[in-house]
C-alpha cells in the first residue's frame, strides 16, 4: 500500500527537485519497488502482465500513428468540424461524436487516435488544449458506459453474468443517462473555460502534406477494424460473446501497415512505447496490491450490493485497483445475491465513469496525457480532478436516478 500511495503522489505532483517525472516512470518506478521488496515474485510480475491488453494497445498505435503520418486524420476531422461556427459547436461535436464512437470501437482506440486530432483542433480553432483534451478524455469515458463493448469491464459484466442480449439491456438501462451525463459534462467545461467559448476562426486544420501511399494503406486498416467491430455487435445482438478477441482485430488492422507500407519502421519507431511501459508496470503493481487482499475486505459486505453503494464503491475502489479488477472481484457477489440488471447496469456504470474521477482511474486517460506530452501538451493530476471530481458526483446522480 505504501508503494500504491507514493504513486499517486508522484503522479499528483509529478515533480521531486529539479526533475519532471513522466507518469510511465513513476509507475515503472513502483513495479520496481514493488519487485525489490518482494511484495510480488518475478514468476508472478510476469504472469500479471496483460498480453491480450499489450497486443491490442500495439495494433491501434500503429493504426493510430499511421493515420497522423499519412494526413487522412486531419483530411476526416477536415469534414467532420469544418462548419464549426463557435467552441460550443466544437465541444458538443467532440463529446458526442466520441462518446458515440466510443461505445462502438472501445475507449482506448478513440484515446489513442483522438489525442493527436484534438491537439489539431486547440491549434485550428485557438483554443485550449487542456480544454479540448479533457472533453476527449470524458467523452469516451462516459460514451463507453452505454455498451457491452464500450470497455472491458463492460464486456466482463455481459459475458460473465450470462446477460441474453447484452446490446439492448445495456442500451435499454443506460443509453439516455449516458447522453444526459455527456450534456452534463459539457455544462461543467463551459463553466470552468468559459474564456475559451468563442467564435472560430476558419483555416485548415494542420497544414500536413497528405501521403497517399499510406493513405491508402490505413483505410483498409480501418475497414478492417470497422467490419471485425461490426461483426462483434452483430454477434453480441444475438446473446453471444465476441467472436473476434479485441487484441486479434487491433493486430489484424494493423497488418496492412505493418507488411505493405514502406514507412513501416517509422511508424514502429513513433508509436507510444513509452505508454506500452506503463501498462506492464502498472499490471505488476495492480498485481500486488491484489495480492496483498487489502481491498478485498472492502466489498465483502451484504448491504455493498444495492444500487447506490455499487455506484459509490465502484468510483472509489477502482481508482486504486483499476476497474477491470474491480469488476472481477465484485461481479460474482451481485450474481451470488440474485444479481438483478439494475445491479449489473450500475457496476459497469460504476466502474466506468471511475475513470472521469482521476487520471489514474481509466487507462485512456493516461494513453491521452502520454500521447500528448509527446506534442509538447499534458494535464496535470490536479487540473484533471478539479472538474473530474465534481462531474463524477453529478454523474453518479444521475446514473443513480435512472436505475
Amino acid at each position: 500500500m505504501l508503494v500504491l500511495a507514493a504513486v499517486f503522489i508522484l503522479v499528483a505532483v509529478r515533480q521531486v527537485g529539479r526533475f519532471n517525472l513522466k507518469i510511465w516512470q513513476i509507475m515503472l518506478g513502483g513495479a520496481v519497488a514493488v519487485l525489490v521488496t518482494g511484495q510480488i515474485s518475478p514468476t508472478d510480475a510476469l504472469r500479471a502482465i496483460n498480453l491480450d491488453v499489450m497486443l491490442f494497445l500495439f495494433g491501434m498505435f500503429v493504426v493510430g500513428e499511421a493515420l497522423v503520418m499519412s494526413g487522412y486524420l486531419f483530411a476526416v476531422a477536415d469534414r467532420f468540424f469544418g462548419r464549426t461556427k463557435n467552441t460550443d459547436q466544437l465541444v458538443l461535436a467532440l463529446l458526442f461524436g466520441m462518446g458515440i464512437l466510443s461505445a462502438l470501437l472501445m475507449n482506448d482506440t478513440l484515446a489513442i487516435i483522438g489525442t493527436p486530432l484534438v491537439l489539431g483542433l486547440a491549434a485550428r480553432f485557438r483554443v485550449s488544449q487542456k480544454l479540448l483534451l479533457l472533453a476527449l478524455a470524458f467523452a469516451i469515458t462516459t460514451g463507453s458506459v452505454m455498451s457491452p463493448i464500450g470497455n472491458p469491464q463492460n464486456l466482463l459484466v455481459a459475458v460473465n453474468s450470462g446477460m441474453g442480449a447484452p446490446f439492448i439491456t445495456f442500451g435499454l438501462y443506460l443509453v439516455i443517462p449516458t447522453f444526459a451525463c455527456l450534456l452534463v459534462t459539457f455544462l461543467f467545461l463551459r463553466l470552468y473555460f468559459p474564456e475559451e467559448f468563442h467564435p472560430c476562426p476558419s483555416g485548415a486544420l494542420e497544414d500536413v502534406t497528405p501521403d497517399t501511399e499510406l493513405t491508402r494503406i490505413v483505410k483498409c486498416s480501418l475497414v478492417i477494424l470497422v467490419l471485425l467491430a461490426a461483426v462483434n455487435i452483430v454477434v453480441s445482438l444475438f446473446g453471444r460473446g465476441m467472436l473476434v478477441p479485441l487484441p486479434l482485430i487491433a493486430v489484424i488492422s494493423a497488418l496492412p501497415v505493418l507488411l505493405f507500407s514502406r514507412k513501416r519502421l517509422t511508424v514502429a519507431r513513433q508509436i507510444d512505447w513509452c505508454t506500452l511501459v506503463f501498462f506492464a508496470a502498472m499490471f505488476v503493481v495492480m498485481e500486488s496490491i491484489w495480492q496483498s487482499g487489502f481491498f478485498q475486505q472492502f466489498v465483502g459486505g451484504g448491504g455493498m450490493v444495492a444500487v447506490p453503494a455499487i455506484l459509490t464503491s465502484s468510483v472509489v475502489i477502482s481508482q486504486f485497483i483499476s476497474n477491470v479488477p474491480f469488476v472481477a472481484l465484485f461481479l460474482p457477489m451481485i450474481l451470488q445475491s440474485g444479481g438483478t440488471t439494475s445491479q449489473l447496469m450500475a457496476l459497469a456504470a460504476g466502474s466506468t465513469i471511475a475513470g472521469n474521477l482521476t487520471i489514474l482511474g481509466a487507462a485512456s486517460n493516461v494513453i491521452i496525457i502520454q500521447q500528448a506530452e509527446k506534442e509538447g501538451a499534458t494535464l496535470t493530476f490536479l487540473e484533471f480532478a478539479k472538474v473530474g471530481i465534481p462531474l463524477t458526483l453529478v454523474q453518479v446522480g444521475i446514473y443513480w436516478v435512472f436505475l
